[in-house]
């Protein structure tokens, strides 16, 4: 009598709390499914793990930007708006062909678009690492660092000596990095950077080491911007996977661009928000921070677009699918994750039924077994429509890529997951270059050398097993 009791009480609370999260919680249909499954199948521990992964984050002003901030950024936007549209015959061709997308931007993340960058495309860790290095011993004056994962590896102990001894240089030196993500780090890690007079935040950093409220909202990002002209951009963080060392992952297939030219002062700007948002520094002190002021020679048209779970629209969502929807022949997207909601696989299938060949690389090594079979689910869901899935089998896909028609691609941090279209701060870069977008649909292609195909003749003789996982997967979807 008491166990039913007991249970009664269980089952009345368990449903006191689906329904506040059912009513409360204004939440995509999908999204509110999967956890009324989870709070209904898992009674009272299921509304605990709603508390820690499921939890909206308060959007309203959450960088704190004064009024005048505010009202300076919007007119910049509006300015380039009415700038852009009465400057028609001075656009080039590639910028008449993607306005629409170009004012979405602007009007959605307030992505200013520059013209004048110099672009270089890293697809090897090795290369990018190296590069990044020189870029940090080049420093004069100032180096932001900005990464969802440092190891406290040999890779990560060599960039944080090579930022303690620019900090030792005099040179100003801010490093944030996010707690979860960074997990294997403890502050004694920087202690030298910080005793050199290098500056250490950490973003949404936990009560207790292993109590953290906001683990389900991570800065994603990963950024470098040196003297305010220079700036790094990509899917490579900081440890020896990403240099190929770790027998686990294999050879790390990822790709990164360094930007030279206006768009690092965008870039520049998207990490002084984190960087305020993250520790106790004086908002509106903008005077601390280098941006560029000299002419640049670069002719790439760039804008960086951020979205995260304080964004009202989410940004980046919207510009994949506007980019797939204006392509006229071909998307070729890399992503370590393909698990869209219902509005992006739409856009796919509409852009296959038109007749665009879209070709999605992703990696044959799960490093989350539920969100590869959820992968595999919704990829083989558009082998009915004609697309191409391709399963990268030299190590570990990780570049978070789309090239449409071989003249615009965007490279960022952005997978193709509702963890990234709403849940984790992102950024990319959006390039309207011909030259940049071949270059990046040659790389697509070069790796499509190393792969295998998932075709719907092997989809469809999959074992009973992997269907049933890739059921549960997809279920599971839409909180992965």
């Amino acid at each position: 009598m008491e166990f039913a009791s007991l249970t009664t009480v269980v089952t009345l609370i368990n449903i006191i709390l689906a329904l506040g999260f059912l009513f409360i919680e204004r939440r995509e249909a999908g999204y509110t499914w999967a956890w009324l499954m989870v709070l209904f199948f898992i009674p009272i521990l299921g509304f605990v793990l709603y508390i820690f992964f499921g939890r909206n984050l308060k959007k309203k002003n959450f960088y704190k930007l004064f009024i005048e901030e505010q009202e300076y950024v919007q007119a910049e936007a509006d300015k380039q708006l009415a700038a852009f549209a009465e400057s028609e015959e001075d656009k080039s061709q590639l910028l008449q062909k993607y306005t629409q997308l170009i004012n979405m931007n602007i009007r959605s993340s307030h992505g200013l678009l520059s013209s004048d960058n110099e672009i270089v495309i890293y697809s090897d860790g090795h290369q990018k690492f190296a590069a990044l290095f020189e870029d940090i011993r080049s420093a004069r004056s100032e180096i932001n660092v900005q990464y969802y994962i440092i190891q406290p590896d040999a890779l990560g102990k060599q960039l944080r000596d090579e930022l303690t001894r620019k900090a030792q240089e005099g040179v100003k030196v801010r490093l944030l990095y996010d707690e979860v993500g960074s997990k294997g780090i403890s502050p004694r890690f920087f202690r030298e950077l910080r005793a050199a007079g290098g500056e250490v935040e950490v973003f949404f950093p936990s009560l207790l080491k292993p109590l953290n409220f906001r683990i389900n909202n991570r800065n994603h990002r990963k950024l470098c911007i040196i003297d305010g002209s220079t700036a790094y951009i990509g899917g490579f963080n900081v440890g020896n996977e990403y240099l190929g060392q770790v027998p686990k992952f294999g050879y790390w297939r990822d790709t990164h661009l360094r930007i030279t030219g206006n768009a690092v002062n965008q870039i520049q700007g998207r990490f002084i928000l984190d960087w305020h948002q993250a520790g106790k520094h004086e908002r509106g002190d903008y005077g601390e921070f280098s941006f560029g002021t000299e002419p640049h020679t670069g002719t790439s048209p760039v804008q960086i677009i951020t979205s995260g779970p304080n964004s009202a629209t989410e940004h980046l969502k919207n510009m994949y699918i506007k980019l797939i929807l204006s392509a006229k022949e071909s998307v070729y997207i890399q992503t370590p994750y393909f698990i869209p909601d219902t509005s992006f696989m739409d856009a796919c299938k509409i852009a296959l039924l038109s007749g665009v060949d879209l070709q999605i690389m992703i990696p044959n090594k799960p490093d989350h077994p539920f969100v590869y079979w959820a992968t595999w689910a919704y990829a083989g869901d558009l082998l009915n429509y004609g697309a191409r899935i391709l399963l990268y089998e030299n190590g570990f896909l990780h570049a978070k890529t789309i090239v449409a028609d071989g003249e615009v691609a965007s490279v960022g941090t952005m997978n193709i997951d509702s963890r990234s279209f709403r849940l984790n701060f992102e950024v990319n870069a959006i390039v309207y270059d011909r030259k940049i977008a071949g270059q990046l649909q040659d790389i697509f292609l070069n790796d499509t050398r190393l792969c295998s195909e998932l075709t719907l003749e092997r989809y469809t003789q999959r074992s009973l097993l992997i269907k049933l996982k890739e059921g549960i997967s997809r279920l599971l979807s839409p909180i992965l």
